[in-house]
């Protein structure tokens, strides 16, 4: 097979695209040959070595692919080989193969096209168990989701929207306002403004007869954070998904008890380890949603797998709206 292979920790730029032998399925594995990837803006932090969870070196980059089933391990009774499947691996998307507990893959509709599959991965999970689990959201309730233009922003917008609730996208550059109300956003809050703390706080209040939003997801970390812990209503809960921005806020204490709010984290591949039963309900929900026409597919751009480096470039550089997914030579992406 060939795939994308780091031996050693650093730029991106020093992956190289090579043959390496075929992984062979396991006891419960499924082995999947694929035919789209996502790029994945943590896909940087794996290769650079300052993600959480270092895989073992060299190693294959790339979360959750899209594919066919070539051939099952043995104990392996729910796929057999041609069945369309979405694989959630931590590693080894970037390749033409990929070996993935049969427990971790999923069969897609005849409807979804293996580009959609690989484009919604990662992010629309992250969003679900942001929304369904972490925040607890209810019908009727206001989401503001920080960082809304970006891959898990746009898919929490449409999610939220899916779910009954009223939604507002925090967004920085206003070129990208078409992007998030397409996707579903009733209401746009600039992050560009001056004094946001202040700024912030006005802008959901204004939206929400002054209650402030039931729900906040933040990317983005920083002075984005700080202004938003207060713009929550009452009860609100506020949900941390990444630091984009570069500044790990802190929180004081005082501030969650006189407000009675939450905060709390989410890492979707904790999820896919520790809770595999929720990751099935969440992913039987979202393709039921995508069946029905409720979500869709974020805008996405195609390339083949030989140009990650020019597609993890683009992620870093913010040089590309909506996703980007990689298509190994001579794979159908239908």
């Amino acid at each position: 097979m060939r795939a994308v292979v780091v031996d050693a920790f650093g730029p991106f730029e020093a992956g190289s695209f090579r043959e390496i032998p075929d992984p062979v399925p396991g006891p419960g594995e499924v082995l999947v040959k694929i035919h789209a990837a996502a790029a994945n803006f943590v896909d940087l932090l794996v290769i650079d070595g300052s993600y959480q969870k270092k895989p073992k070196l060299p190693f294959v980059p790339g979360k959750c692919a899209a594919g066919i089933v070539k051939a099952v391990g043995s104990q392996v009774t729910a796929f057999k080989p041609g069945d369309r499947v979405l694989a959630l691996c931590e590693e080894g998307g970037y390749g033409t193969l990929v070996a993935e507990a049969a427990a971790r893959c999923f069969r897609l509709p005849d409807m979804m096209s293996f580009v959609d599959a690989a484009s919604m991965s990662t992010i629309f999970d992250t969003a679900w168990f942001a929304l369904r689990e972490r925040g607890r959201l209810q019908p009727g309730e206001a989401v503001l989701v920080l960082g809304a233009s970006g891959g898990v922003g746009l898919a929490a917008v449409q999610l939220a929207k899916a779910l009954g609730a009223k939604v507002l996208a925090g967004i920085a550059n206003p070129d990208k306002a078409d992007i998030v109300r397409d996707a579903g956003a009733d209401a746009i809050v600039d992050l560009s403004r001056p004094e946001l703390r202040d700024s912030l706080r006005d802008q959901v209040y204004a939206t929400t007869e002054k209650r402030g939003a039931d729900i906040i997801l933040d990317m983005l970390g920083g002075d984005v954070f700080d202004a938003g812990l207060r713009a929550l209503a009452w009860r609100g809960r506020l949900v941390v998904i990444g630091f984009a921005s570069g500044r790990i806020p802190t929180i004081k204490a005082n501030y969650l008890l006189l407000k009675n709010i939450e905060v709390s984290g989410v890492q979707v591949s904790n999820y896919r380890e520790r809770a595999p039963q929720e990751a099935a309900q969440c992913f039987a929900e979202l393709l039921a949603l995508y069946q029905a026409g409720k979500i869709t597919a974020p805008p996405t751009t195609v390339l083949p797998l030989k140009d990650f480096a020019h597609a993890l470039r683009a992620l870093r550089d913010r040089a590309i709206r909506g996703r980007i997914v990689l298509v190994p030579d001579g794979a159908s992406s239908e």
